[in-house]
């Protein structure tokens, strides 16, 4: 990709900073413009090393954008974008990271300038860590980023798109929102609530026994609360068939084990070993 010349990052946490990261320590870009609502929190930015200029006004700061990535929580993304797009120069590619997509594109859709200029995303490369002291500009090396543009999405903006996250070291797949969200929920949204679950049921007096099952099983229930709280009420039809799912094996297993039947327990198990080998030990 040809270097930028100005790039806007509304919202520098984790993901915003970590892009911010990324677009220096390639040399991508001119400028990276980070913009929020906090003052402090873009000067700790600016200090790490994540972006060049803060601002806390949005039309400024997307002004002279070639490109704007939108990292805010997904219920701010559309109203976000849409201001973007609104205060942006004419051509502004505005992109996003939030990892639900259809009712961001379907209001995105809505707005005549904006879904001119908007292509969704959802680099696949969080962390259970908030904030932009986790950034790294190495987050998105050889990870997923899922574009999901919509009816409206001219096709030479989703060639811009695909070429700006694949320069952040992405790999690049497309599908219908709709389709993302369905997969996202098995794959991210229902595990995390599930952690959380787990960590639940789990006494204080019992974690000094605990080990690397529930070390593992449970660590992404140090996200933070209001943020997940977001994505799940965002993404909550398929959440919910992620969740009908899971009781149904849920189910299966504990009739095997009511029944004390060994074959069918490890049959169950079996089944789900394979299917977990399919992912592999480094998540590829």
């Amino acid at each position: 990709m040809e270097r930028l010349g100005t790039v806007a990052i509304i919202g520098v946490g984790l993901i915003g900073g970590s892009i911010g990261q990324s677009l220096r320590a390639r040399k991508l870009a001119s400028r990276v413009v980070g913009v929020g609502r906090d003052q402090a929190k873009l000067d700790k930015a600016q200090r790490l090393g994540a972006i060049d200029l803060a601002t806390t006004d949005p039309a400024r700061g997307v002004a002279e954008a070639e490109v704007v990535v939108v990292c805010t929580p997904v219920t701010r993304i559309a109203v976000d974008v849409r201001q973007a797009a609104a205060h942006g120069p004419n051509g502004v590619l505005v992109t996003d990271a939030g990892s639900t997509k259809a009712a961001i594109v379907a209001a995105i859709e809505a707005d005549v300038r904006a879904r001119n200029l908007f292509v969704a995303a959802h680099p696949i490369a969080g962390s259970e860590r908030s904030g932009v002291e986790h950034a790294r500009a190495d987050l998105f090396d050889g990870r997923a980023c899922v574009l999901t543009p919509g009816e409206s999405t001219p096709p030479d903006l989703l060639i811009r798109a695909r070429s700006f996250w694949q320069s952040l070291g992405c790999r690049i797949t497309e599908m219908t929102p709709e389709a993302h969200d369905a997969a996202l929920a098995l794959t991210s949204h229902f595990p995390h609530a599930l952690a959380a679950a787990l960590a639940g049921i789990v006494p204080t007096s019992a974690l000094p026994l605990a080990g690397g099952a529930y070390r593992d099983g449970t660590r992404v229930a140090a996200a933070d609360p209001v943020l997940w709280a977001g994505i799940l009420l965002e993404n909550q039809g398929a959440v919910l068939d992620a969740c009908a799912a899971f009781r149904d094996q849920l189910d299966t297993f504990h009739q095997a084990l009511s029944d004390r039947d060994e074959r069918a327990l490890i049959a169950w198990w079996e089944a789900a070993r394979a299917r977990r080998l399919l992912f592999g030990n480094d998540g590829s």
